[in-house]
C-alpha cells in the first residue's frame, strides 16, 4: 500500500493535518496497519518537496500548533493515475509458510505439525474477523475489510490442506534435491 498516496487520497476532501490524516487513515481503513505519526509527517515533508501537496497554514485551536496541508494540482494528477493503474499480480510467489516448511524438511523437522499449527492460527485469526465484521455497528469498510482477509485466510488454509496432502512427495523432492 502507498502511503503517499493514500495520503493524498485523504487530503483530496481538503485541508488536514497530520493528526486528522492518521485518524481518518486508521478509520478508513480498519484492518491496515496503523500509521505511525512519524509515518505521516515524513510522507508529508515529502510530498510538499515533491510537489504534490503544500502547507495551508498553521493553527493551534486552543492545543498545540499543528500545520494543515492540501493537495497541489500536481498532487491531484499524481493521485488521479495512481488510482487508475492496475495492480499487477505479484511476480514472484514469496509465502512465509511454503518457506517454513521446506526449511522444517531441511531442517529435519516436523513439517506437517507445523502446519497443523499454522492452519490452528489462521482459523482463530478468521473467528477474529467474523466477529468483527459481523459487530453490531459494523461500517462497510471493516466489513470488507474483513471480507479481503478473510478470503486470503481461506486461500492459505486450502494451500496448506493441499500441501499436508503432498509432504510425503516434497519431502522425497526436497531431500534429492
Amino acid at each position: 500500500m502507498s502511503t503517499r498516496h493514500i495520503l493524498l487520497g485523504l487530503l483530496a476532501g481538503g485541508p488536514s493535518h497530520g493528526y486528522d490524516l492518521k485518524r481518518r487513515h486508521d478509520e478508513r481503513f480498519p484492518q491496515a496497519r496503523p500509521l505511525a505519526y512519524g509515518q505521516v509527517y515524513t510522507t508529508l515533508q515529502r510530498l510538499v518537496r515533491d510537489g504534490l501537496a503544500e502547507v495551508d497554514g498553521t493553527g493551534s485551536d486552543g492545543g498545540p500548533e499543528r500545520t494543515a496541508y492540501r493537495s497541489t494540482a500536481e498532487g491531484s494528477r499524481e493521485l488521479a493515475h495512481w488510482a487508475g493503474e492496475i495492480a499487477p499480480p505479484a511476480p514472484f510467489v514469496t509465502n512465509e509458510i511454503f518457506a517454513k516448511v521446506v526449511v522444517s524438511i531441511l531442517s529435519g523437522g516436523d513439517p506437517e505439525a507445523y502446519l497443523r499449527a499454522q492452519r490452528a492460527a489462521h482459523m482463530e485469526r478468521m473467528r477474529e474477523l467474523t466477529a468483527l465484521k459481523t459487530a453490531k455497528g459494523a461500517d462497510l469498510a471493516t466489513v470488507l475489510s474483513a471480507d479481503y482477509a478473510l478470503n486470503h485466510l481461506d486461500a492459505d488454509l486450502r494451500w496448506m490442506a493441499t500441501t499436508a496432502a503432498r509432504l510425503t512427495t516434497l519431502t522425497a523432492e526436497v531431500d534429492t534435491a
